[in-house]
């Protein structure tokens, strides 16, 4: 091997330790966790913004929209701006900034009943209809499979189960099929579904269990008074059986009165039990049951008795972890406030469900359910005088911890689009 090759290999070697080496160095760390974009809101200052070692963030000459101080920037004024980094005054990076408008809601934490009507019938099972030949189930002969959704019986919208009947009477009779038009998951197809008489009940029968609604409990995260759109629960509503995300026609929310708590433990999740009529004391409508929650419009404002005033929102990158509080019901209607910790907060470019990590610390709550508890889910996260997010999920294994959702991507899932909204009232 020649010296000329020695050299060669040396060199590479050493700039291998150096791209091995170079992410573990302090300057190079920090300079890697300097964001590209920074999104504030009019009024609110982002502090701990990652300065460079021997470096210093300029502001532009006469900016309106943003100033600063130290390593903290202030929104002055809605509109687009930058920053840049510099060392040994140059110039090392950019980082674009945008100020929205000054946007607030009203935290909820107050227990709800929710009743949801799905878009057609919801197929839940089989079952065999006992005829002369045999037992048989017209349903899976049809290839009607289990979570599919009957949107249409010769050409006609079905929406409740009561509708289905008449129509397997009329075709059983006649000893003809029906027409089906079948939704699963995103596609639609048409079957031929054929009714057969069952001997043991006297009765036309397509081999199929179905239901047209659902019902449950949960927690009000918020209301906006501007649009009275509100978003609770922080996760999809799915069918008990099929485990699929309920497709909905309708839905309402009532007033719920929590009635008694069975205390959560590791390996078994606790859970509220709360009394309510669906047929009074409706509050609101349910439009829209998403992975993030379930949306609609409040018939009017309706108060917690804790923090009732409109109170400014934290985006995914301005959570903390540390101290935090959150809003919900333990007895009867009263909204209560809980002392919980944010033990992780990711900032996230794109919606994403489990965005932080909660845990309660507050010992009255834990002596009361022994954390986090079903019916919980969407209990509204406070931190230094912001809505943060919501409660979604518990840890089975640990019931003291659990999910959260950041309130951004609630507001989103509501049509209530924080970053077009203000660009509109900016321009």
């Amino acid at each position: 091997m020649n010296v000329t090759e020695i050299c060669r290999k040396t060199i590479g070697i050493l700039l291998l330790l150096g791209l091995l080496i170079a992410p573990f160095l302090k300057p190079v760390q920090t300079y890697l966790s300097i964001p590209n974009d920074i999104t504030l809101f009019k009024g609110q200052t982002q502090e701990h913004i990652p300065t460079l070692a021997s470096g210093t963030m300029k502001v532009k000459a006469g900016d309106k929209v943003v100033s600063q101080e130290a390593n903290a920037l202030m929104g002055n004024d809605v509109g687009d701006s930058s920053v840049v980094y510099e060392m040994a005054g140059l110039p090392v990076k950019k980082v674009n900034v945008k100020v929205l408008d000054d946007f607030k809601v009203i935290p909820g934490g107050q227990s709800i009943g929710v009743k949801l009507n799905t878009l057609g019938v919801l197929v839940v099972g089989h079952h065999l209809v006992q005829t002369e030949t045999g037992n048989v189930s017209p349903g899976e002969k049809a290839e009607i499979k289990v979570g599919d959704m009957i949107i249409k019986i010769n050409g006609q919208d079905i929406k409740e189960m009561k509708e289905v009947a008449p129509f397997v009477e009329e075709a059983g009779k006649a000893n003809e099929a029906l027409d089906v038009t079948v939704k699963r998951n995103d596609k639609t197809f048409e079957t031929k579904l054929t009714p057969k008489y069952d001997q043991k009940d006297e009765k036309y029968r397509i081999g199929l269990y179905i239901r047209d609604s659902a019902a449950g409990i949960g927690t009000m995260t918020f209301y906006h008074p501007e649009s009275k759109k509100y978003g609770a629960l922080g996760h999809v509503i799915s069918d008990m059986d099929t485990k699929k995300p309920i497709e909905i026609n309708k839905g309402t929310i009532v007033r719920s009165d929590v009635t008694s708590i069975d205390k959560g433990s590791n390996g078994v999740p606790g859970e509220k039990h709360a009394r309510f009529s669906t047929q009074s004391d409706r509050i609101g409508s349910i439009t829209r049951n998403s992975p993030f929650g379930i949306f609609g419009e409040l018939d009017e404002q309706i108060d917690n008795g804790v923090m009732d005033k409109p109170m400014p929102i934290a985006l995914s990158h301005q959570v903390k972890e540390g101290p935090a509080q959150i809003l919900t019901v333990v007895n009867g209607e009263k909204v209560q406030k809980f002392d919980v910790e944010i033990v992780t907060s990711v900032p996230q470019k794109f919606p994403a469900t489990k965005g932080m990590i909660v845990k309660i610390t507050d010992p009255k709550l834990l002596k009361q359910t022994g954390g986090i508890v079903q019916g919980m889910s969407g209990s509204p996260i406070i931190q230094d005088g912001k809505v943060i997010g919501a409660v979604t999920h518990v840890f089975v294994n640990d019931p003291t911890s659990g999910y959260g959702v950041h309130i951004e991507w609630m507001l989103n899932e509501a049509g209530i689009n924080i970053y077009e909204t203000k660009r509109k009232k900016a321009s």
